[in-house]
């Protein structure tokens, strides 16, 4: 499919009985159902009072908060972070992107001695040539549309100057500094790559430059074109190579007048008329800066309908709202077979042939076009072979804890994959997550992400955002699995702050559960949507029922309230309990704090007892894990 659509999700189940390693080579049984983001309760196969026990082993550091673990405790017996002498390093990471760098960044706080290297430059993708610097651009389109909107400008009863007639000339007449914009973009970005790179030289992070590849079990080797390799070890290695723009065949890419999302954002032109292949996050958010600096768009899209893989009907208000305004046309049930760069005074042409049927459509003339269908996995030259590994178009096969899937199905010990280059799901946040939770997992601490809390956002003016399911998918699901699907929608028209700001147009939709009050998902297209859904994507992650976050307090006024709208609108069949279980919490009245006094002066009459000593007395489900608990609070207090 030609479609931009650069998010993909893994269908691997979470249920399935899994053991995992520690750091000194223990094995702890899972539990079979992990859905939570984040270090679950069962972890270790602990009673709910014993894993109080266990967390009650972090200490707390002023400047930074990190919970000692085995592999934590071994580094530091070795001296700040030395490795054992069969080893360089605790850790080393294949590439510098953003998920690298976070898995760096963690692994430094495990106290691990960690190296990463990387061939090109640090930030990956997201710092150089995707998100940083397409948010420096639309940050511009969308000032040139608050300049080129009157009507708005108007209701703000705002009168023109002679610098704003000016300034409406200019854009009316795209007068705009286009080398001023790009440096905007460029000096972003490299502003960005310079606080990476020194927040991982400021705690320690070996940053080896060239390119790195697997050569065997625990063995890298890196090196520069034309000089000797260099080769190290490490007890667990990740790889983070992330991805690369994907052309479909046929499609001649001169970096001129074809180009791809790497060319555009250094915008060394501004085409009168630009095709864009491809209507996803990629697609959608060039034609939000093009048009805005006076560009013609015409979209060529694979599916039946623009912006697949959003909700459909947010994907509706979107059309009406981004593209049917704008100078925007479209073309969908199509590919592009053919195109061909301009060159001899010619243009840029472009063959479209039925999707379906494959016979030929129409043939456009442009000025230039942007091929938007995705990114591809950049695993190539990685030495998988060494390990038994085979790529799946491309993408390297991991289980649910991002470990690596040889040719035969088995688990390949201590190598992970995060990030583009597993395919699970392509955002930078998405592998930074990926990243953290193998060094968790690597630090003897088991951790499985719920992918499905992670959020996505698409930053055209105004702003569309989502988490979970759609409501075709979670219908899909519910009749699937047995369970009834409801939908409730809220309007930014109904909220004050997006009246005050005159941006009223959009709306807030959540699809959840009536019998248990779980959310599903939750789609927003409206002013600040991409901040919005945190709210709900945390609340997935820490599986928080509508029951108790319809209770919380928003500030007023201000845009939150529109997803707090949401919530309180959610109707739970009254059965339902909280995301606590069937504990019942009453409120305080007077006689509950006399009693709660009285018993606290009768506690201080007791001989004094730890916390740490009564929290264990709870229940012990064995004597082995009661014994564990001691060991790694008698190491935290030495050692921390």
């Amino acid at each position: 499919m030609q479609s931009a659509m650069a998010i993909s999700f893994s269908q691997t189940s979470l249920t399935k009985p899994n053991y995992v390693f520690g750091s000194t080579g223990s094995v702890f049984s899972t539990p079979k159902s992990l859905r939570f983001c984040g270090l679950r309760r069962e972890a270790f196969s602990l009673s709910p009072s014993n894993q109080l026990a266990f967390r009650s082993d972090r200490k707390r550091i002023p400047s930074r908060r990190f919970e000692v673990s085995a592999a934590a405790s071994s580094a530091a017996v070795n001296g700040n972070g030395a490795p054992p002498k069969s080893f360089d390093y605790d850790l080393i990471i294949i590439g510098a992107g953003v998920g690298g760098h976070g898995a760096a960044l963690h692994a430094v706080e495990k106290g691990l001695k960690t190296a990463i290297i990387e061939g090109d430059v640090v930030g990956g993708t997201c710092v150089n040539r995707g998100c940083v610097p397409s948010k420096a651009l639309l940050a511009v389109s969308g000032r040139m549309r608050e300049l080129q909107n009157e009507h708005h400008m108007k209701a703000f009863g705002l009168q023109k100057s002679t610098l704003l007639v000016s300034l409406e000339k200019q854009v009316s007449a795209a007068g705009y500094d286009r080398q001023g914009v790009a440096d905007h973009a460029n000096n972003l970005a490299t502003k960005i790559r310079n606080n990476l790179t020194n927040s991982m030289k400021a705690l320690g992070v070996d940053i080896l430059t060239g390119f790195g590849s697997v050569l065997g079990p625990q063995k890298v080797k890196y090196g520069k074109v034309g000089l000797p390799d260099n080769i190290i070890t490490a007890k667990n290695i990740i790889i983070a190579t992330g991805s690369v723009p994907f052309v479909p065949k046929g499609i001649e890419v001169d970096g001129k007048t074809v180009i791809t999302s790497d060319h555009a954002l250094k915008l060394e032109s501004v085409p009168d008329w630009i095709a864009i292949v491809g209507s996803g996050y990629i697609g959608l958010e060039f034609s939000d800066v093009y048009t805005a600096l006076g560009s013609e768009v015409t979209f060529i899209e694979a599916l039946d309908q623009l912006m697949p893989g959003f909700d459909p009907e947010i994907s509706k208000l979107a059309q009406r709202v981004l593209i049917n305004p704008r100078k925007i046309d479209y073309h969908t049930g199509v590919f592009a077979s053919k195109i061909t760069p301009a060159k001899d005074g010619k243009p840029v042409m472009i063959e479209l042939i039925d999707a379906k049927t494959k016979e030929p459509k129409d043939t456009l003339e442009v000025d230039a076009a942007l091929i938007a269908t995705g990114r591809a996995p950049f695993t190539n030259g990685l030495g998988l072979e060494n390990v038994n590994v085979v790529t799946q178009r491309g993408f390297i096969p991991v289980d649910e804890r991002m470990r690596v899937i040889d040719g035969n199905g088995t688990l390949v010990p201590n190598l992970y994959c995060i990030g583009d280059a597993n395919g699970k799901l392509m955002l930078a946040h998405a592998a930074s997550a990926q990243g953290v939770s193998v060094v968790e997992q690597v630090s003897g601490r088991d951790h499985v992400l719920n992918h499905l809390s992670i959020p996505a956002a698409c930053f055209t003016h105004p702003e569309i955002s989502m988490v979970g399911l759609t409501e075709p998918q979670a219908k899909e699901k519910g009749e699937k699995e047995g369970f009834k699907v409801s939908v409730v929608k809220t309007s930014f028209k109904a909220n004050t702050k997006a009246l005050a700001e005159n941006e009223g147009e959009g709306i807030a939709k959540m699809i959840y559960r009536p019998d248990n009050g779980e959310i599903l998902g939750v789609h927003i297209f409206g002013l600040h949507a991409a901040d919005l859904i945190h709210e709900a994507s945390n609340a997935i992650a820490l599986g928080t029922r509508i029951q108790d976050i319809k209770l919380a307090v928003h500030a007023h006024p201000t845009l939150s309230e529109v997803i707090d709208e949401l919530f309180k609108a959610a109707k739970v069949e009254s059965h339902a309990t909280t995301s606590t279980g069937d504990v019942k919490i009453k409120q305080n009245t007077n006689e509950d704090d006399l009693k709660r006094g009285r018993r606290r002066r009768d506690d201080e009459k007791q001989p004094s007892v730890s916390k740490d000593l009564k929290i264990r007395s709870t229940k012990p489900s064995s004597f082995l894990e009661i014994i564990y608990g001691e060991v790694l609070s008698l190491l935290s207090r030495i050692f921390v």
